[in-house]
Parts: structure tokens; C-alpha cells; sequence
């Protein structure tokens, strides 16, 4: 051994060892860094001291979820409350021939994992803390590099896993335990992977050579195309046949319309005389009406010669006579502004004549007496306006008192208002669900689903020939519940999600499934995939919550054993427990700590589960609808009638107290009205007092204070300058009369003037006016004879001329036409040879191409069936036969291999099973070796049909007889001794550079904790491995020795 010792440390010094850890507020650690040895470590201290949170810390650093370390839920739950991040330091030594990217990371590699409030990152550097990578996909590589598994118990043995894996005696337990660490866990999954894509790879093949079948099929079709193919031959030489004709059908065509038109041309040049000697008519006249009006034309310019002296004289006059009327209106306006002015004087002259009498008047009437009047008046006004102000202050201190009784009572219409209205809600939810409990009763499908479900239960029915199974569904309809008023609304918060779910048995049910759903317009239909040919499950007793309460699954019953295989499995209802009421519900879920129990639900909707040290309780669901596994529903709606009626009667005595505040608060209405009239006459009163003793005091003022304005004097100073300019104004207003008579005589002689020149120049006017009469009469006629021949003119052009030239261009037209289709005739076949066959037989060429459609329409239907010729027929069948035989000769290949890979999978299962059975004799070996330190011997059998794995010991007192017990027959202690000897035999066949194990002396004496100490720490030392481990227990007895380091936590703090 002491000469192993120096070869196991040198290379317990190459990599993968932990050499230092270091904490930052992450759990109940502000600031911790330690330091580890390379072989065993002890690490003990008080409870509370963060032990256990450094194994914690390690499982995080190298990417274990929070979930796994089964201390939190989420990775910010190990953030110390108050802070808001926390940072796992990890340094690793990076040594030797096994080291992991020597060439970047050096000696050692760190390992920082910093958690926040919302992300967590995960950071590996160098010897040098420099950064070298940022991602997962690196510390998986450095984990897999060297073997690290922080979630194999082998490696790193938890409070929590340690203290399960000791005390259970559960053979299931242990085999798990066994089966993860040794990796044939991993192993199977992996072969068992495998295994399912050979099936589907099998399944594909099968499909592949099926696809050929269809292809095999076209060929023998296209044997049936090339046999009808002769038909259409035939059918295309009668259409070549038919072209022929109608090729000569269309020159004997056009013959015939050369006839016609040459009648037509003869007819039209006989038009042509007629017509131009109507041009020739019109012409005529049209020379002797111009004649006569050039004549005309000279007289009338004779006539203006003589009257345009006289016009222009005409329109001097008319000037002259406008600028005189022009200049009178102006004088007239003018007259009459000033008049205007002068009356305005005289009106402020009889206004200020006024005022000196008033104020004569005013001046006599200013005395002692009059004053000390006023005063006496002024304090009787004062005082009635104090009288109105007290009855003003009374009336409105009354209205407030009335709007705050107003105001009250309105609140308390609108409390009883939306209690009428709860009550209303409450009434129409209680004969909503009546409705619907009425609708279950005559069809307990819809409980399930609504109308939704039965318009996709008959869509399925339309589609149930493309299932390959029927699907079962909606799950609730295929349950009944034992004491269903008691357990329903337990039942519908613990499995009522799935009640609606449908149930199919492979994934191409599933899709058509949901393409009925969306026929259907049933939106979010939960599929659930289960293979309908599982016989019913049927779980043992150990692994059922081990309780006197009943469980979910125990209250269901159903004829069909899918639909509880699919409860047990998806629903896990065999694991939640129902109980009466909430205190037996958190004794059950909080206080006994059950095996196997998930989660507990009361009659009343609570639910109830913990999760490691987190418990939970949830309120009953708001909308939670019980009783929808009810047997009968009579008395379900008989109670909700009760309720019902209950509702109603409360809303009627509320509406009863409504109307009575109604009544009250209109009766405060009518007051108020009556206060506020009131106290607005008050008001008015008041006002009109406090104005009227305003209006005293300022006539009292304007009064006094006039006299000191203004004096009289002043005001017959005014009255002067006033009579001075309107007689100046008069003045002005006699000369203006005098200019306005003298421009009204001068426009009376300039009318006179201009209406004996109009007389005058009257009968050249009449002259000249006949003339120009004339003058149009003669046009008009012109104009007229104009029309008439351009009319002849345009007959003979459009009508004549244009119908011939276009008949000669149609006959010359049709001489090309029969030119060319006569070649094109020729071309296609010798007249000859038509009149063989009988000539056209009368047939019109619209006759023989309609006959020429209908058949080439039918070649056309049938090379549409058939497009291709014979010999593309023939290629592409050659070619297919050739595509087919290439596929069966790739499918042959696919079979061949996947017979190998199924060889290659079979060797691979019997090396496993050769494997697994090798690693239970060697688990057999060590466990006896380390059981004989204390002079105990042991077996352990292991049976992987079963999946058990006990443990059988023979202790030293038994050594007399033949007895073996088994670990549940043993103390404490010798159990832990044993289960730990069992994990130490595990951690013999399994690798890694690190391994820790927390409390695991818990349940030993202290004779069997000093034999197990001894123990671990010679196989430590001996093993190779880096050891830590976590207790709370006194370690004075462990060995002195240079390889094994002992720290010790501070206390923690109070």
C-alpha cells in the first residue's frame, strides 16, 4: 500500500480535481471560499452552517438545473435575500496526459456561474482568468471530458439522496441507484433508442416497397393507351380527308361571290348621272345669289357713309348728357350732407339750452336739510339689508342640510342598487347552470364540451372509416364517480383537464383528429396518444400513497381500461389523495410525509402539495364546475333551484327597501325645491336692498359732485361756438343750392339737343336697316343652296362612289382571295383528286368546318386522353420498368442493412445483458469485502426482469445459524453500515475525478459511525479519487494523515 501510495498521488495530481470553491451571496453564504486537498476532504459544522450548500454550488457550477438539486424551483431562489445576483467560483486542475484543452485553458480551468433576477450565465476560463468560452455547449464537453455526472449519486450524494438512499428499504430504490450508477441506465436508454428507429427505419422500408404497387399499376394502363391508339389514327385521316375538301370548298365559295359582286358594281355606276345633275342645279343658283349680294353689299356701304356722321354726333350728345346728370346727383348728395349737419347743430343747441336750465334748477335745490335726509335714509337701507342677510344665511344653511340627506340616501340606492344587481347575476349564473345541468341530463356528453363536442362526435362518425382505431373521447363521458356529491368538486380540480381530452392511438389519428376539429370549429381539442392494446394497469401497494384516505383513481370507475390507463399515466391520479376537509388535508399533505403522494385535494377545491421544503396551498378554482360526474342531477338542480328562489326573494326585499328610499329621497327632493325658492327670493331680496342702497350712494355722488364739473358759463361759451358754424354752414348750403339749379338747367338742354338729332337721323336709320334685311334674306338663301349641293355632293361620295370603289376593291379583293386559295388548294391536293371522291357534295365550307370541329374536337378529347404517340408510350413504359426495378433493388440494399443493424443490435443486447450480469457478481464481491471490515457478510441479488435489488446480510451473532436478514431486519446503524457499504462497492465500479457525499454517518452509533469513517477514508485514500465529505457529526476519530484535510463551518448566526 505505501508503495502504491506515491504512483496513486501522482496521479491524483494530473486533472479534474476540485481545488478551490468560492460563494458569494448564494444561499445563506455572503462571502465563502474554500480550499480543497487532493484526496479526502472534511468538511463538518453546526446545522444552518451552508454544508450543504456547497455541494449545491458544485451541481450548479457544472449545469445541473435547479429542480435537480431538489433545493429550489428556479436558479434566482439561490440568490441571498436582500441581494441581487450570486456567483458560484469553481477552480479545477487542468494536469497530465487526461487534461481537457491544455493548449487554451493551461493547469487549471475556472468555472463561474453568475445567477440574476432573470438569467444565469456560465463562463470558463483560463489558468490566467482570461475568458475562453461563454457557452453550454463547452462545460458539456468539459463534463463528458471527465466523466463528471452531478446528478449520479456516485459522483455527488446530496442531504436529501443520502438520507432517501439510507433509510428506504425499498428494493425498487435501490436498483434505480444501482442501475444509474454503474451507467447501464444510460446504456439501456441508449439500445432502447436504437431498437425504436430500426422499428421506424422497418416501417418506412414497408412503406417504400408499397409505394411501388401504384407504379406498377400505370404500366399496365399504359398498355391499355397504346391499344387505343389505332382508333385515333383513323379518326385523323378523316380529318385530313375534311381539310381537303374544305379547301376547295373555299375556292368554289368565292367563284360564286365574284358573280354577286359584279352585279352590284354594274348597278351603282348607273347611280351616277342622276345624282350630278342635282350637283349642277344647285350650282347655278348658288352664282345668281351671289351676284345679288355683292350688290347689296355696295348699297349698304353707301348708306353707312351718310349716318356715321350722324352717329358720331349722337354719341357726343349722349357723353355730354351723361357728365351733366352725373354733376347734379353730386350736388344733390352733397345739399344733402350738409343739411344733414346743420340739423344735428341745432339738436345739441336745444340739448346744452336743457342742461343750463337743469342745472339752475340743481343749484337751488343743494341744502343742509337734504343731506341729513340722505344719511337717515342711508342707515334704514343698511338695516334691512342686515335683516335679508340673516334669513339669506338661514335658508341656505337649511338646503345644505337637505343635499347632504339627498346625498346619503343616494348611496344608499346605489349599495341596494348593485346588490339587486349581484343578486340578479348570481340568479342567471344559478338557471345558467340549471340549463346546463338539464342539458347533461338528457345527454351526458355535453358536460364535456358543450354543443362543440357533439358537432365533432358527428364528424367523427362522417370520418370513422380513415381511423385506424376509433378514437375514445371526451374522457369524461366514459367516467362515473363513486359518491359524487362528496368527491366532485376534488375531482374536477384534480383531473378535470383531462375530462374534455380525447383519446387516439398513433400520431396520424391525432392529425386527423384535429382536422375534424377544425371542421367541427372546435378550438384547442387536448389529443392525448396512448396505445389502446395496454391491458389495464396495475400498480402495487408500496407504490400508492399508504394512507386510509381514498385516491382519485379509486373513486373512478369506467368499463374501458385505456381511459384509466390514460387517469394513471397523464392524470397521475393514483398519487393524489382526496381528503374531507383543510385541516386533514395539510396534516396529510404537510405533517405525515407520505411516500408516493404528489399532490391533495379537499371536497371543497383546495389543493394542497410540497415540493423539498416548499409547501403549497391553492384556493378552489373561481369557475370550477362540480358535478359534471354526477349520476343524477336531480338533486343537484333542485339545489340550485333552492338557491335560485333564495336569490330572487333577496333581490325582491331589496328592490322593496329601494323603493321606500325612492320615496323618501323625493320627498327630500321636494323640500329642497322649496328651500331653494326660498332662499333665492331671499337672495333677490338681499340684492335688490344692497343695490338699491348702491344706486343712493352714487346718485348722492353724481348729484354733488356735477356742480363741481361743470358750470354754466362753460356751457354758454359752447352754445356760442355752436351758433357760429351752423350759420356758416347755412351759408355754404345757399351757394351749393345755386351751383345745383344751374347744372340741372344745363342737362335739360343737352336732352333737348340730343332728341331732335335722333329725329332727325330716324329715316337714314330706317333705310339702312331695310338694306341690311335684305342683305340676310339673300344670304340665308345662299347658305340654303349651298346645303343642297354639298348634300348631292356627299350622296355621290358616300353612297355612290364610296359603295363603288368599295365594291371593286371587294371584287379585286376577291380575285386575290381566289387566287390564293386556289393555290393553297393546289398545294393541299389536285382539284382532281376531289372530284374522285365526289366533289364537295354540296356542302358549304361553314358545313364541312363545323364537321371538321366536331371531329377535330374529338381527335383532340382523345389525344388528350392519350398525348402521347405510340413510341413515347412505349419509351415511357421501358422507362418506368426500369425506375421500378432500380427501387426494388435500392429497397433489397435497405433490408440487407437493416438486418445488420438488427444483427449489430442483438450482439449489442447480449454484451449488456453479458455486462449487467458481470457488474452484479463484481457489486456481490466488493460489498462482501467491505461488510468483512466489521465481520459481516452479505449478498446482494439483483433482478433486472424486476427491476429489485435487495440486500442480504449475515451478522456476527448469527454466524451459529443458517438466518440472513434482510436490511429492514437490522438497527440503524448496522442498516446505514451496510447501505453504505453497498454505495462504496458502487463508487469501486464507477469513474470520476471528484466525489462528495453529504451526512452519510446519519442513522449510525457510534461504534458503527468510527467502523464507517475508517472504512470510507481507507477506500478514499486507496480508491484515487478526490473524496468530500459533508457531516455534522465530531470527526476526532478519523486518522491523522497528510492526505486528509479536515475544515470545520463557522456556527451560524443567531
Amino acid at each position: 500500500m505505501a508503495d502504491r501510495v506515491p504512483t496513486g498521488r501522482l496521479k491524483r495530481l494530473q486533472a479534474g480535481i476540485i481545488s478551490k470553491i468560492r460563494l458569494e451571496n448564494f444561499m445563506c453564504h455572503s462571502n465563502l471560499e474554500i480550499d480543497f486537498g487532493d484526496w479526502v476532504n472534511f468538511i463538518t459544522g453546526q446545522n444552518g452552517s451552508g454544508k450543504s450548500a456547497i455541494l449545491t454550488a458544485l451541481c450548479v457550477a457544472f449545469g445541473s438545473r435547479a429542480r435537480g438539486t431538489q433545493r429550489a424551483n428556479t436558479l434566482k431562489d439561490f440568490i441571498k435575500t436582500g441581494c441581487s445576483h450570486a456567483l458560484v467560483h469553481v477552480e479545477m486542475k487542468n494536469r497530465g496526459e487526461d487534461a481537457f484543452k491544455a493548449e487554451a485553458y493551461g493547469d487549471l480551468i475556472m468555472i463561474e456561474r453568475r445567477i440574476s433576477e432573470s438569467t444565469s450565465s456560465i463562463v470558463l476560463k483560463n489558468y490566467q482568468g482570461k475568458k475562453v468560452a461563454a457557452k453550454r455547449e463547452e462545460l458539456q464537453e468539459l463534463i463528458v471530458h471527465f466523466n463528471i455526472d452531478v446528478e449520479n449519486p456516485c459522483v455527488i450524494m446530496s442531504q436529501d439522496k443520502s438520507r432517501e438512499f439510507l433509510h428506504s428499504g425499498n428494493s425498487k430504490d435501490k436498483f434505480k441507484f444501482f442501475f444509474k450508477a454503474t451507467l447501464l441506465q444510460q446504456v439501456e436508454d441508449l439500445l432502447i433508442g436504437i431498437q425504436s428507429q430500426l422499428k421506424n427505419a422497418n416501417e418506412l422500408v414497408t412503406e417504400l416497397e408499397k409505394s411501388i404497387n401504384p407504379i406498377v399499376k400505370e404500366l399496365d394502363e399504359l398498355q391499355g393507351k397504346i391499344r387505343s391508339m389505332e382508333h385515333i389514327e383513323e379518326i385523323s385521316n378523316q380529318v385530313d380527308l375534311l381539310k381537303k375538301k374544305l379547301a376547295w370548298a373555299w375556292v368554289y365559295s368565292v367563284d360564286k361571290q365574284l358573280q354577286d359582286k359584279s352585279k352590284r358594281i354594274e348597278e351603282l355606276k348607273g347611280r351616277i348621272p342622276t345624282c350630278q345633275s342635282r350637283i349642277d342645279q344647285h350650282l347655278r343658283k348658288m352664282e345668281e345669289l351671289n351676284d345679288q349680294l355683292t350688290k347689296k353689299k355696295a348699297q349698304i356701304a353707301h348708306m353707312m357713309e351718310k349716318t356715321s356722321e350722324v352717329r358720331r354726333m349722337t354719341d357726343e350728345l349722349k357723353q355730354s348728357l351723361s357728365l351733366a346728370t352725373k354733376e347734379k346727383l353730386e350736388l344733390e348728395e352733397e345739399r344733402g350732407r350738409k343739411f344733414n349737419y346743420i340739423q344735428k347743430m341745432a339738436k345739441r343747441v336745444k340739448i346744452f339750452e336743457q342742461q343750463i336750465r337743469d342745472m339752475d334748477e340743481q343749484n337751488i335745490r343743494n341744502t343742509q336739510a337734504e343731506e341729513l335726509d340722505m344719511e337717515v335714509k342711508q342707515k334704514e337701507f343698511q338695516a334691512e339689508i342686515d335683516s335679508a342677510n340673516v334669513v339669506f344665511q338661514r335658508l341656505r344653511n337649511e338646503e345644505d342640510t337637505l343635499i347632504d340627506q339627498i346625498n346619503q340616501a343616494k348611496d344608499e340606492i346605489n349599495k341596494i342598487v348593485h346588490e339587486i344587481e349581484e343578486y340578479d347575476k348570481r340568479d342567471r349564473d344559478i338557471r345558467s347552470r340549471i340549463r346546463e345541468f338539464q342539458l347533461h341530463q338528457s345527454n351526458k356528453v355535453t358536460a364535456f364540451g358543450g354543443g362543440r363536442v357533439m358537432g365533432l362526435l358527428e364528424v367523427i362518425e362522417r370520418q370513422h372509416r380513415k381511423f385506424n382505431r376509433a378514437p375514445i373521447g371526451p374522457i369524461g363521458a366514459h367516467v362515473t364517480l363513486v359518491d359524487g356529491d362528496k368527491w366532485g368538486t376534488a375531482i374536477e380540480c384534480a383531473v378535470g383537464k383531462v375530462l374534455n381530452a380525447f383519446i387516439v392511438t398513433d400520431h396520424k389519428d391525432s392529425l386527423l383528429l384535429r382536422a375534424c376539429a377544425r371542421e367541427a370549429n372546435y378550438k384547442h381539442l387536448q389529443i392525448i396518444i396512448y396505445e389502446f392494446s395496454r391491458p389495464r394497469l396495475h400498480i402495487p401497494d408500496h407504490m400508492l400513497p399508504q394512507t386510509h384516505h381514498p385516491t382519485a383513481i379509486s373513486v373512478l370507475r369506467s368499463d374501458n381500461p385505456t381511459v384509466l390507463n390514460v387517469l394513471i399515466d397523464v392524470g397521475n391520479a393514483e398519487r393524489q389523495v382526496l381528503v374531507k376537509d383543510y385541516d386533514a388535508g395539510k396534516t396529510v399533505a404537510f405533517d405525515q410525509h407520505i411516500s408516493n403522494l404528489k399532490e391533495v385535494f379537499t371536497s371543497d377545491g383546495y389543493k394542497m402539495f410540497s415540493r423539498g421544503s416548499v409547501q403549497t396551498i391553492l384556493p378552489p378554482m373561481k369557475n370550477a364546475r362540480g358535478g359534471r360526474l354526477s349520476g343524477s342531477y336531480d338533486n343537484k338542480i333542485k339545489t340550485l333551484e333552492n338557491e335560485a328562489f333564495e336569490a330572487q326573494n333577496k333581490a325582491r326585499q331589496s328592490k322593496g327597501m329601494k323603493r321606500s328610499i325612492d320615496e323618501e329621497l323625493q320627498g327630500l327632493h321636494d323640500n329642497l325645491q322649496n328651500a331653494k325658492r326660498r332662499r333665492q327670493d331671499a337672495e333677490r331680496v338681499l340684492r335688490s336692498k344692497e343695490f338699491g342702497l348702491r344706486d343712493f350712494k352714487k346718485s348722492y355722488v353724481a348729484e354733488s359732485s356735477s356742480t363741481a364739473v361743470s358750470t354754466v358759463d362753460e356751457l354758454h361759451v359752447e352754445l356760442s361756438k355752436i351758433r357760429d358754424e351752423m350759420h356758416e354752414r347755412e351759408n355754404s348750403l345757399e351757394e351749393l343750392q345755386l351751383r345745383l339749379k344751374e347744372a340741372d338747367n344745363k342737362a335739360n338742354d343737352v336732352k333737348i339737343s340730343f332728341e331732335n338729332l335722333c329725329e332727325s337721323a330716324k329715316v337714314e336709320i330706317g333705310a339702312l336697316e331695310e338694306a341690311e334685311r335684305e342683305l340676310m334674306m339673300i344670304d340665308k338663301e345662299l347658305k340654303d343652296a349651298e346645303l343642297k349641293k354639298n348634300h348631292y355632293e356627299g350622296v355621290m361620295s358616300t353612297k355612290v362612289l364610296s359603295q363603288l370603289n368599295g365594291a371593286e376593291a371587294e371584287y379585286q379583293e376577291l380575285e386575290h382571295n381566289r387566287r390564293e386559295s386556289y393555290k393553297k388548294a393546289s398545294i393541299i391536293c389536285p382539284e382532281s383528286e376531289i372530284e374522285t371522291v365526289g366533289g364537295c357534295d354540296g356542302s358549304t365550307p361553314e358545313q364541312l368546318s363545323a364537321h371538321l370541329t366536331r371531329l377535330s374536337q374529338r381527335l383532340q378529347q382523345e389525344s388528350r386522353r392519350h398525348p402521347e404517340s405510340i413510341e413515347d408510350l412505349r419509351m415511357l413504359y421501358n422507362k418506368k420498368e426500369r425506375k421500378i426495378l432500380r427501387k426494388q433493388q435500392t429497397y433489397k440494399a435497405f433490408r440487407e442493412k437493416l438486418g445488420a443493424c438488427h444483427k449489430a443490435l442483438e450482439l449489442r443486447w447480449s454484451k449488456f445483458q453479458r455486462n449487467a450480469t458481470l457488474l452484479k457478481r463484481q457489486l456481490t464481491w466488493q460489498f462482501n469485502g467491505h461488510l468483512g471490515k466489521k465481520g459481516i457478510s452479505g449478498h446482494i441479488k439483483v433482478c433486472y426482469e424486476e427491476k429489485t435489488l435487495s440486500i442480504e446480510v449475515k451478522m456476527p451473532q448469527d454466524a451459529s445459524s443458517s438466518s440472513v436478514r434482510d436490511t429492514r431486519g437490522l438497527s440503524g446503524g448496522e442498516r446505514s453500515f451496510s447501505t453504505l457499504c453497498f454505495a462504496l462497492a458502487l463508487h469501486e465500479m464507477t469513474e470520476a475525478p471528484f466525489r462528495a457525499m453529504d451526512e452519510f454517518d446519519v442513522f449510525m452509533d457510534a461504534v458503527s459511525r468510527k467502523i464507517s469513517l475508517d472504512a470510507v477514508v481507507d477506500f478514499a485514500l486507496a480508491q484515487g479519487s478526490q473524496w468530500i465529505f459533508i457531516t455534522p457529526h465530531d470527526i476526532s476519530m478519523v486518522k491523522q494523515d497528510e492526505r486528509v484535510k479536515k475544515q470545520q463551518m463557522a456556527a451560524p448566526r443567531s
